[in-house]
């Protein structure tokens, strides 16, 4: 989805331009994110920033296209901090140069939703959400793709929030927009399954969940072949529905498989390589197979450290993941320690108020009640309890797990 959506930025680009240099840099940006480099692109990103400074002024709609691209790779990075006053600069400027009515003002909108959403600032998120849907709504009608788009991130949105009514409607509404547009053998069609199945695994409602999956998985064989990295996807979630079912057999060959394209496809200093290492090495901890778990883990953890960095949310992670490993291996001291970083780290790129930062409080919390640090392991979930409290409230389900480690 991230790659469609640089993908559609830079479409834009050619058709609104006839400045090749700025749209030369561009391109390049286009390679790289999508082979991975992800650092490369971000320098270019800066580069042609400063390019439509130069060119148009800071006050034109590619100065403003810059910003936003910019933006999203540093979103996409996990450097929140960066990305937002880009977001907000791009926001302003089509403001007042395109209006409130302008589709590009409402991707604007969309993109720091998108941003308060993975930093789990869910009260940021929804208002901003709902601005674009309804200027989407508005100026391109309700048998859009954009509007399509905005449906599915609302969904998301209310997915994590665990308000799943109002996930399965929009999700719901989206997938019949994309049937009816593009029909049942479009790859729009096929992601819009995918979401909805994903909600349902998150529900678990695995027997909605997985002919959903399975279609989605037919349709990507079908129309992008199986060298594709949205078929690997298909392939590595309806392997996690399985994993969650307890049916590992049944889906350690489909995150072989789904590992194996992404190594070819992407290659391996791909971050989709490093999330096959990593879920892989999660199967293999669940069936107590650690020998197999350990290398994978450690791949991944390196593969991330390497590409994006140790202050993203992915090598947070890796880390937690090792954690835990080592944990149920008896290295109660190594796995502490890994723990602390992932939680530490959580901290200074989420904040304190993020569903991942106290799910790293609720696993410090049970090392140390399985240690017999019984005071410490009541002091993190309790922290984890009033965070999902607060943002999830009191009928949630990872709000009734808090609960019971208490």
């Amino acid at each position: 989805m991230k790659q469609w959506l640089l993908s559609t930025f830079l479409l834009a680009i050619t058709c609104c331009s006839n400045a090749q240099g700025w749209e030369e840099i561009n391109d390049s940006l286009l390679y790289y994110y999508q082979n991975g480099n992800n650092k490369r692109a971000t320098d270019l990103g800066n580069l042609a920033l400063l390019k439509a400074k130069s060119e148009f002024g800071e006050q034109s709609k590619n100065y403003a296209t810059s910003l936003n691209i910019l933006g999203f790779l540093y979103d996409d990075m996990g450097n929140y901090g960066k990305a937002e006053p880009l977001y907000l600069q791009a926001l302003s400027i089509r403001k007042k140069i395109l209006g409130e009515e302008h589709p590009d003002y409402a991707t604007s909108l969309n993109n720091l939703a998108g941003l308060y959403y993975n930093t789990g600032n869910y009260s940021k998120a929804e208002p901003l959400y709902l601005q674009a849907l309804s200027i989407r709504k508005k100026i391109l009608g309700e048998e859009h793709p954009d509007y399509a788009t905005s449906l599915n991130n609302l969904a998301s949105l209310y997915d994590d929030m665990g308000d799943y009514r109002k996930a399965e409607l929009f999700y719901i509404q989206a997938m019949n927009i994309d049937k009816k547009i593009s029909g049942k053998e479009h790859p729009d069609y096929a992601t819009s399954l995918n979401n909805l199945a994903t909600l349902y695994v998150n529900m678990g409602n695995y027997s909605k969940a997985e002919p959903l999956h399975i279609e989605a998985l037919n349709i990507r064989k079908k129309v992008l072949g199986e060298e594709d990295p949205d078929y690997a996807q298909s392939l590595n979630n309806l392997a996690f529905l399985y994993a969650s079912l307890g049916q590992f057999v049944k889906a350690e060959p489909l995150y072989i498989e789904a590992l194996n394209i992404r190594k070819k496809v992407l290659g391996i200093a791909h971050p989709d390589y490093s999330n096959s290492l990593n879920n892989l090495a999660l199967l293999y901890s669940r069936m107590g197979q650690f020998v197999k778990a350990e290398p994978l883990y450690i791949e991944a953890l390196n593969i991330r450290k390497k590409i994006l960095g140790e202050e993203h949310p992915d090598y947070a992670t890796s880390l937690s993941n090792m954690a835990s490993l080592l944990a149920n291996m008896g290295n109660y001291l190594r796995a502490e320690s890994l723990y602390i970083e992932a939680l530490n780290i959580r901290k200074k790129i989420l904040g304190e108020e993020h569903l991942v930062y106290a799910a790293s409080l609720s696993s410090l919390g049970l090392l140390y009640k399985i240690t017999g640090n019984f005071s410490k392991a009541k002091l993190f979930f309790e922290k984890a309890l009033n965070i999902r409290k607060r943002i999830l409230g009191e009928e949630h389900p990872d709000y009734a797990t808090s609960l019971n480690n208490l």
